[in-house]
């Protein structure tokens, strides 16, 4: 494992309690960064951060980050514990329901955008003010291959995603003028507990379209996401970084 230097960065993680989240978190720890885990689960968060304080400076903070006032509140806490900001990975997300969209429930709909992609706007506006105030801050979002090519039954994850690349492309743009580089990854599936909300058929297909013929590693997509929130990341901004096994090619 090549190790990225991060040492004396405080980095934020949402979604950090579990799967490619926690991944990262525990990539980000090796690097020397000290980590805030922002989970709504705050038992979870509490577990993972105990366990991965073996690793560093590792703690849980519980927030919804649909909820722009909590998100708004735990960054100012979470500079207060960590002494400062520097990265941010937008990671919560979940799948939703397997359904066309003729059938797609209307309140199901509105949860996968308002986590998928609300979400990451309300962190990306707390924290940016800060990365703007320092000249310096690295923003990583995990979008997905499903944002570049649509998957069937899950339109309101591959819109919200298609989302994500488009909001990372804008505030890329608008912080370039700063130390502030913003990216997101784009992976295939891999195997968390987010398999736990989507049916059968829809893991089939999505194997089906990956011609490496297997799920991605979350230890994988956390490899990347270090190089990105890195100081050596200091020119790409406003990105989409592929982790579909070969399945999209551009």
């Amino acid at each position: 494992m090549n190790k990225i230097d991060l040492e004396g960065r405080k980095a934020v993680v949402t979604g950090g309690a579990q799967g490619i989240g926690r991944a990262i978190a525990e990539r980000l720890l090796q690097s020397g960064a000290s980590v805030a885990l922002w989970d709504r689960d705050e038992s979870l968060g509490n577990d993972a951060a105990g366990t991965l304080s073996e690793r560093g400076r590792c703690i849980a903070l519980a927030v919804d980050v649909t909820d722009h006032a909590a998100v708004e509140q735990v960054t100012k806490a979470t500079i207060d514990r960590l002494g400062g900001l520097d990265i941010l990975v937008c990671n919560a997300g979940i799948a939703g329901p397997s359904a066309t969209v003729v059938d797609y429930p209307v309140e199901a709909w509105k949860s996968v955008v308002d986590i998928d992609l609300n979400g990451v706007f309300y962190c990306m506006r707390a924290v940016v003010p800060h990365m703007i105030a320092q000249n310096y801050g690295r923003i990583c979002s995990t979008a997905s291959i499903a944002g570049k090519e649509g998957n069937p039954n899950a339109a309101p994850y591959s819109a919200a995603k298609a989302a994500v690349i488009a909001l990372t492309k804008s505030l890329g743009k608008e912080l370039a003028g700063y130390d502030v580089a913003v990216n997101c990854i784009t992976p295939a599936a891999a195997k968390t507990r987010i398999f736990d909300q989507i049916s059968q058929q829809h893991i089939d297909y999505m194997l089906s379209k990956i011609p490496r013929g297997r799920f991605l590693k979350v230890e994988e997509a956390a490899a990347m996401v270090a190089w990105l929130v890195s100081q050596e990341n200091s020119f790409t901004t406003g990105a989409a970084f592929d982790l579909s096994g070969g399945r999209a090619t551009y």
